[in-house]
């Protein structure tokens, strides 16, 4: 019975020992599919993560590539900006300004911008070319701009000519020569040279007689025939149309008749004839400061406005009251 009982308790011994030794199998086998499962997964992880770090770099890279193409794109903007050369032109009204109106475009193929900007005056054109505020102007003649530069001690040349505005005596309160009385006003520009050509076109239609040899420097002093006894209010040739009810007939620059609406062929008594010595040498100049004559911009403007274009235009639009002299 004993013996039994001892065989008995000793299988149980060993089927124990043998469920051990199963259970610690398992166990190892368990642990090496977990950690080979461990390892797969990190190295999953590890490429994943290499690829979304060269995704990172490649997005990275072309959105250099984009902000570099686009950053040259901008210089090549800004390049094209700096080689816009701006030409500042100071003109009177009418017709300079409506004539440099027509080179606008023309220039702007030339990569010059030109900006025109108005004076109603014959001063400040010139101060502010010999200031450096404008860089050229269009509006005055040589004797004028000679008599301006002794006067005022400025540095002012012409490059080139462009038209001429024939002078004209205009009706004011007397509607024809023939009208005219003793001790009549005539009008006339204050400035010398003006004022000289207004002289000469008055003895051209017989109303007084100028001593030998004046010419383009004559003075009311240099009468010395005046049948009307006329007398001769001097202002500024702007103010000439504005006093047509103070004058008895008028002397008025052709550029500020126009402005006034006055034609020279349909309401001028007597204009300046086109080979006159007067009408040769006031024709109206580009004017810029001493030294900048042979900058590339204003020998553009020169160019363009020496055109065929500009001769057809100044032709069919003024009718006579301007005229190129190129």
């Amino acid at each position: 019975m004993k013996k039994k009982l001892l065989a008995l308790i000793l299988a149980l011994a060993m089927a124990l020992a043998l469920a051990a030794c199963g259970s610690g199998d398992t166990t190892d086998t368990t642990a090496d599919t977990t950690e080979d499962t461990t390892t797969e997964e990190a190295e999953d992880t590890t490429e994943e993560a290499e690829d979304t770090a060269e995704e990172t770099e490649d997005a990275d890279t072309e959105e250099s590539e984009d902000a570099d193409a686009d950053a040259e794109e901008t210089s090549g903007d800004e390049d094209a900006d700096s080689e816009t050369t701006v030409l500042r032109v100071a003109a009177s009204p009418t017709p300079h300004a409506e004539i440099l109106e027509q080179v606008v475009d023309v220039l702007a193929e030339q990569g010059i911008e030109l900006i025109i900007t108005e004076y109603d005056d014959y001063i400040v054109p010139n101060t502010a070319v010999e200031e450096g505020e404008e860089d050229v102007n269009y509006f005055q003649h040589q004797p004028y701009l000679d008599q301006f530069n002794e006067e005022n001690g400025t540095h002012l040349v012409s490059v080139a000519a462009i038209h001429y505005e024939p002078f004209g005596i205009y009706p004011c309160t007397k509607s024809s020569l023939d009208e005219l009385e003793e001790g009549d006003v005539v009008g006339v520009p204050n400035d010398a040279t003006n004022e000289a050509r207004a002289l000469l076109l008055l003895q051209d239609a017989g109303l007084i007689t100028l001593a030998d040899g004046v010419g383009l420097e004559a003075t009311t002093n240099d009468i010395v025939d005046n049948p009307y006894n006329l007398s001769f209010l001097e202002v500024e040739a702007a103010m000439l149309p504005n006093l047509t009810t103070e004058c008895a007939i008028a002397a008025i620059n052709g550029n500020y008749a126009l402005q006034a609406g006055f034609s020279s062929a349909a309401d001028a008594l007597v204009t300046e004839d086109a080979e006159s010595e007067a009408a040769q040498t006031y024709a109206n100049v580009i004017v810029v400061k001493e030294g900048n004559e042979d900058n590339p911009a204003v020998q553009a403007l020169v160019e363009a406005l020496q055109s065929e274009a500009v001769r057809e235009y100044i032709e069919a639009t003024y009718e006579g009251n301007v005229l190129p002299i190129f």
